[in-house]
Parts: C-alpha cells; sequence; structure tokens
C-alpha cells in the first residue's frame, strides 16, 4: 500500500526545516571564521554627531548641550499677532473633466497640480474641458472643491 499524502507533506516539511537549519549553522560558523581572521567580534558600533550622522569615533562629552525640558515645543507654534501668512485664495488651473448634463466636474491645479471637484452650484461662468479657470477652495464632505469657478 501507498504511504497518504499527508506524511509526505511532513516529510516534505522536516527536510526543508533540516536544510534551513544546517544553512544557517554553515553561515554562523562562516562569520566565527571571519571574525577569527578579521580580529573583530560582532558588530562595530556606530555613533550620532550633533548633526545627526552616523561615525565610527564617539561623541565628545565636551560638546554635549543641555535643553531644558520646558524649552521644547510640542506641536505647530502659534502664530504672534501681526505675523500674518500671505496665501493667495485665487487658484489658477485647467478642467480636466466635466459633464453638463450630470452637473460636475474636475479641475488640476496649475500650481500643485491637485484634482479638485467641481460642482454646477460652484459655477459663474460655463465651462467646458480643457477650457482654463480661476477658481477659490472651500472644504466640502470629501475634500477641497473648486467654487466661484471663472473663464480665464
Amino acid at each position: 500500500m501507498a504511504k497518504s499524502q499527508q506524511t509526505f507533506n511532513k516529510l516534505e516539511k522536516e527536510k526543508k526545516r533540516l536544510k534551513k537549519r544546517e544553512e544557517k549553522r554553515k553561515k554562523m560558523e562562516a562569520r566565527k571564521a571571519e571574525a577569527a581572521e578579521n580580529g573583530t567580534s560582532g558588530i562595530p558600533m556606530a555613533y550620532v554627531d550633533f548633526n545627526g550622522n552616523l561615525t565610527d569615533t564617539p561623541p565628545n562629552p565636551e560638546d554635549k548641550v543641555k535643553v531644558k525640558a520646558k524649552n521644547i515645543v510640542l506641536g505647530v507654534p502659534k502664530k504672534e499677532e501681526g505675523e500674518e501668512e500671505e496665501v493667495d485664495p485665487i487658484h489658477k488651473g485647467k478642467v480636466s473633466f466635466y459633464d453638463s448634463s450630470k452637473g460636475f466636474g474636475f479641475i488640476i491645479d496649475a500650481l500643485d497640480s491637485e484634482k479638485y471637484f467641481c460642482h454646477v452650484s460652484g459655477l459663474i461662468d460655463e465651462i467646458a474641458e480643457n477650457d482654463k479657470v480661476q477658481f477659490e477652495l472651500e472644504k466640502g464632505m470629501k475634500g477641497l472643491n473648486a467654487v466661484r469657478v471663472k473663464k480665464i
């Protein structure tokens, strides 16, 4: 009578396991032989200097800078009064797709090549595909939407 398939699979798994163990043992012996030849043992140490670069020499303790915990700022620093970020609210772009029967489309921003959704309710002028337009952005349900869209 022939052996069952299950037994054959068990034997194959055992062979693979033994082969893997033997390869691991050979690699370990090769590392030991290399260490004996070169005189190094283990993994060499790596240090990080004050610029964040990896070096093989330890840092000088005299160069250590003390930082107080209260001076560490977590998060985004708040804007001070009088300091305002000037951002142009009007964007320019090109209509990549517009379906007038369904009343929606997409506009690709000229600056960052980002794609924005545009609905017929946000149009000032009639638009079609490949038209150059200017628009503003507003937060919608699924991200930023192009509104107040005008042809250029």
